[in-house]
């Protein structure tokens, strides 16, 4: 096994992956903005911490830099971050829409060229994207969200395209539905409603099940929701 890196790592799915990315034997690289609270993550993973800017080139271009540094072939680069700005059209702060777009997409876009600057001259690797129902339905007063999450999927769709034919997968996941979290738990008051929220490990065995997948069949996307979602 490789190297596998994850940008905009925290508690949630990125801890999830990162949990079982290292049980299967994979280094672990963790980015993101403030890496003081993935101390705990760190000790369990043994992973290296990179503090990140996701929309900047220069710390992409670092947290690569740092994987290629421990000398292991990178396997998998995952792309979480994201970011809102909700409000009516007529009241958003343009500057604040821009910030956003950039950390939701072109950040997106800046991983995956460094990792694929690595993965095409070794033919193998797989890049994987975090998703939202906002990149394939916009929402009223969602209007940043939906911008940066339809070009996170045009982006993973067109590299799909391109590289899947030089051996690289490409991953893009739909996550219709909340995550939950110690900032996001479970309601108890409704015991009618089990499993009403996505179990972050079931969402991460889900990304494992993608990249276990024979090439003759890859899949370029993949969607999970929790049953009491609408279509």
């Amino acid at each position: 096994m490789g190297t596998a890196i994850i940008i905009g790592a925290g508690e949630g799915l990125s801890a999830s992956l990162a949990r079982k990315l290292h049980l299967r034997g994979h280094t672990i690289v963790l980015a993101a903005r403030n890496i003081e609270k993935l101390d705990d993550l760190q000790k369990e993973t043994n992973a290296f911490l990179v503090a990140c800017d996701a929309a900047d080139t220069n710390d992409m271009e670092k947290v690569f830099a740092a994987a290629d540094a421990l000398g292991e072939p990178l396997d998998i680069a995952v792309y979480n971050p994201s970011a809102r700005v909700r409000g009516g059209i007529t009241e958003l702060d343009p500057e604040a829409v821009k910030s956003a777009i950039l950390i939701t997409s072109y950040g997106a876009f800046l991983m995956a060229q460094q990792a694929a600057k690595r993965m095409i001259p070794q033919a193998n690797g797989a890049i994987l994207l975090t998703g939202a129902s906002a990149g394939v339905k916009g929402y009223p007063n969602s209007s940043t969200f939906a911008m940066g999450k339809f070009a996170l999927r045009g982006l993973a769709q067109s590299l799909a395209r391109e590289l899947h034919p030089q051996g690289i997968h490409i991953g893009h996941f739909v996550i219709d539905g909340g995550i939950r979290s110690t900032a996001r738990p479970e309601r108890i008051d409704a015991p009618d409603n089990p499993d009403s929220m996505l179990d972050p490990e079931a969402i991460a065995d889900s990304y494992l099940h993608l990249l276990d997948q024979p090439r003759s069949s890859w899949s370029w996307e993949m969607e999970v929701r929790p049953w009491v979602e609408t279509f």
